[in-house]
């Protein structure tokens, strides 16, 4: 009898070893590690941001994970960002595959393409499309401004009420990218937008939290109806909706080069705002190294964008908003080498060039036209963000005015 359970107690044990996630030689370290799960239950089901604030003061700048039994190497800091992103940006010009946003989007569109000659091809394309199509020219201007035209007529019509403005930014964006995608644009209320919009918000929210994670991990749940197939639904809903300054009367994206202040307090939005805080994983080609560490090839990399955004040492303010971080002694517009908000290297993303183009423009257009105030009864502002793939804020109102000189 004793010998039997011993026998038991030994297979038990030796299964627990065989599911128990090991991490390779030399490979970066991390937390302790739980069969099957891994490292799941280190990281919370609301801001992954926090958790690996806290694994990067126990373990350094590059760290390990396992979700589920799956590495993952997360890096921190700008000296580790550029060594993977730029130094030794083929070797992790990769992206993770059989994922659950893999599955979501069919594979389908040059992001998630893993790295190799149709990612290649497929990337040669879309720039010589985009460029076809106006990009960094006068006409893409004149989209952008058209845009901001509906803009400006849903803001006057709410002079003296309160809006909530997070669906109009959503659909002036969406809007300029279904011109050139489809030749057409939608008007705010129309429910197609509106539909779409929603689902790509919802996705944003799943993708990067705890029924996403668990997808991943443990493919044997992928066909229960848990929450992230709501992802599949929505993905489906909007594909379908898809097919179905100074003097002149408009600014130029050329104006930048003499609007210093104007350029510093955009990127400085963009540098605290970390819209897309763990960017997109990218995943190792070949076997290589990162910051003396063995990473072996297919293994998946977080970038935390937040650690090199904010860096000591990197920024004269960097826990705080201030515009005095992208402007010299002389008030001249500079960006730091730590300014990597669309990542760096061979992924860099491809839609920089318009997102810096539509900032500029819109913001400038209508901060010379409205003051937008934050209503007296409402309280204190609440900025902690909504984590998902990308940092949103939670749901909030403004109050529009024109400024007097209109």
């Amino acid at each position: 009898m004793f010998a039997s359970l011993l026998l038991l107690g030994l297979l038990i044990f030796f299964l627990i070893f065989l599911l128990k996630p090991q991490r390779p030689k030399n490979f970066p370290p991390g937390p302790p590690t739980l069969p099957v799960l891994g490292n799941l239950l280190h990281l919370s089901t609301d801001n992954l941001l926090n958790d690996f604030e806290r694994l990067r003061k126990s373990y350094g700048d590059v760290f390990s994970v396992f979700i589920g039994p799956q590495p993952a190497v997360v890096i921190n800091g700008l000296k580790a960002m550029k060594e993977a992103l730029v130094i030794k940006g083929m070797d992790f010009a990769g992206r993770p595959q059989d994922m659950f946003v893999n599955h979501v989007t069919q594979d389908i569109g040059i992001v998630l393409e893993n790295y190799g000659p149709v990612w290649r091809e497929h990337r040669r394309f879309a720039l010589m499309t985009l460029r076809n199509f106006g990009l960094g020219k006068k006409s893409m201007e004149e989209r952008i401004h058209e845009e901001i035209q509906h803009t400006i007529k849903t803001l006057e019509n709410s002079i003296g009420t309160t809006l909530s403005p997070q669906v109009m930014f959503h659909n002036a964006a969406s809007n300029i990218v279904c011109q050139l995608l489809y030749g057409k644009r939608f008007e705010y209320d129309d429910e197609m937008i509106k539909v779409i919009v929603k689902c790509f918000t919802d996705n944003a929210k799943i993708a990067n939290g705890p029924w996403a994670m668990m997808y991943d991990s443990l493919p044997m749940v992928r066909n229960l109806p848990l929450p992230f197939r709501n992802a599949f639904k929505n993905y489906e809903v909007s594909a379908r909706d898809r097919r179905g300054a100074g003097g002149k009367d408009r600014v130029s994206f050329e104006d930048r080069n003499n609007m210093p202040y104007m350029q510093a307090v955009i990127h400085e939005i963009q540098r605290i705002a970390n819209v897309a805080p763990l960017s997109v994983f990218h995943a190792t080609i070949k076997d290589t190294e990162l910051m003396g560490y063995s990473i072996p090839k297919g293994t998946m990399v977080i970038q935390n964008m937040r650690t090199v955004l904010m860096e000591e040492g990197q920024w004269k303010f960097p826990h705080e908003f201030n515009p005095e971080n992208f402007l010299n002694d002389k008030g001249e517009f500079v960006k730091p080498e730590a300014f990597i908000p669309f990542s760096a290297g061979p992924r860099v993303c491809l839609g920089e060039g318009l997102a810096r183009m539509e900032l500029f423009l819109t913001m400038v257009t209508l901060l010379r036209k409205f003051k937008f105030i934050w209503p007296e009864d409402a309280g204190e502002p609440d900025f902690t963000p909504i984590f998902g793939i990308t940092l949103t804020p939670k749901p909030y109102r403004m109050k529009i005015q024109l400024r007097s000189n209109q």
